[in-house]
């Protein structure tokens, strides 16, 4: 009689999300991405980590007129602390929208992202007294953050409101700061800014 064997699982692992969010209780706005990529694409232990990532460039643009703000002077790896210390200031809270996933392919792309398990958004929400209004920054994250409140989808660039655990709230959905998403980084700039206008967090 021929032994079971063992078939390997090609099942792929769901990941728990490598950071804390980043709750400043001051934050007037939550900014939530979908999932980091791979460690190995890191420049810093912080969100938005991918030296091919704008996120950053857009922040140092609108604020500082100067898309390598946030870069160290050789430009390879993100100032995590002048971040924080710059979101802190402004109050800026950041998250994702999915605490568990799985990679159905070995790349970054939210595309082949899988949610398990998504934040407490109305935990998160009961640290930041201050907060009124959410960022969302690309479709996976949109269609969890839809899962969890009522309201209709916005445009890429503009915002619904919306009603969550006694609050009145905006939610915006700005263009992606993945350089695949197509638009020129100083377009990108330019509608995150008018969102900043909007919340007079900038004149």
């Amino acid at each position: 009689m021929t032994p079971n064997k063992t078939i390997p699982s090609e099942t792929p692992q769901s990941e728990l999300h490598p950071l804390l969010p980043f709750l400043p209780e001051n934050a007037r706005l939550l900014m939530l991405g979908s999932f980091p990529p791979k460690k190995s694409r890191w420049s810093m232990d912080f969100f938005y980590p991918n030296l091919q990532n704008d996120m950053w460039r857009i922040f140092g643009s609108i604020f500082f007129g100067d898309k390598f703000h946030f870069l160290t002077p050789d430009r390879k790896r993100f100032e995590k602390d002048m971040i924080e210390k710059f979101l802190r200031e402004k109050g800026v809270a950041l998250s994702d929208t999915a605490t568990e996933v799985i990679r159905l392919k070995d790349n970054a792309s939210d595309k082949y992202l899988e949610v398990v398990a998504t934040i407490d958004l109305e935990q998160m929400l009961s640290s930041l007294p201050a907060c009124e209004a959410i960022v969302v920054t690309g479709q996976k994250a949109m269609d969890t953050i839809l899962k969890l409140i009522e309201t209709k989808e916005p445009a890429v660039g503009d915002f619904s409101q919306f009603t969550f655990a006694g609050r009145t709230m905006k939610l915006f959905r700005m263009p992606s700061s993945s350089r695949a998403y197509p638009k020129p980084l100083e377009e990108k700039a330019d509608i995150y800014a008018q969102m900043f206008r909007m919340l007079k967090m900038i004149e």
